[in-house]
């Protein structure tokens, strides 16, 4: 199924109950990019990823920069920058609210627009998700693969416990998508992001598409690939 859509800013028109905008013309910072894109990037939300004046993730921070860079080597973004050119891109948070004064959501914050954010990835049904940081690495692989996360100590069940150096740019099979987690941009050391350039360039140079034809089981020869 191909998406019909020419808009790059929220495509399928979320409207997610925001207790407040994150600046004047900024209501919240919503799913951007090609809504039948490969891949699929998901951060974590917009005081810590960036996009509260500009409406696009991974946007006026050094972290959502370091990002746009590395997605720019393996020709994922045509032109970084506030409102990039994706290539098969879409760019997305967990939680697309910005929260008052600057804190961070509380779990019963994301798990509120836990929904918008599913609803959208799979309106978007792209074969790569690459998580960036902690909490979305934790949540994607809770969530689209078989692996075991447990939850935090304060029982945050979208709360970090996995071992971002271990996972940085190492594929993770899930179901019905690769996933390919990176460390968070601010928190990279030396050789990051070569790593993460690398990982992304062998995955995105062999066939990474998830689908399965059952043409096999029809009265024709044409192939019913599905994913």
């Amino acid at each position: 199924m191909e998406n019909v859509t020419d808009r790059t800013r929220n495509p399928f028109g979320m409207s997610p109950p925001c207790d407040a905008p994150c600046s004047p013309d900024v209501a919240a910072v919503y799913g951007y990019g090609d809504a039948n894109a490969d891949v699929h990037v998901v951060g974590d939300h917009p005081g810590i990823h960036g996009g509260t004046t500009t409406g696009v993730p991974f946007t006026g921070t050094a972290a959502g920069a370091a990002l746009q860079d590395v997605l720019a080597a393996v020709d994922l973004l045509a032109e970084p920058g506030d409102e990039p050119v994706p290539n098969s891109l879409f760019l997305s948070y967990l939680h697309m609210c910005c929260p008052p004064d600057g804190a961070d959501p509380d779990p019963a914050d994301y798990a509120d627009l836990e929904r918008f954010f599913d609803a959208e990835l799979r309106a978007i049904a792209a074969h790569v998700l690459v998580p960036v940081g902690e909490r979305a690495t934790a949540h994607v692989l809770r969530n689209y693969t078989a692996q075991a996360v447990p939850e935090d100590g304060d029982g945050d069940a979208l709360g970090a416990r996995v071992d971002m150096d271990a996972l940085h740019a190492t594929e993770v099979k899930g179901s019905g998508w690769l996933v390919l987690p990176l460390k968070d941009p601010a928190a990279w050391a030396d050789g990051d992001r070569e790593t993460a350039i690398d990982g992304l360039s062998a995955l995105l140079a062999r066939d990474y598409r998830q689908t399965s034809d059952l043409g096999r089981f029809l009265a024709t020869d044409d192939p019913y690939l599905v994913r």
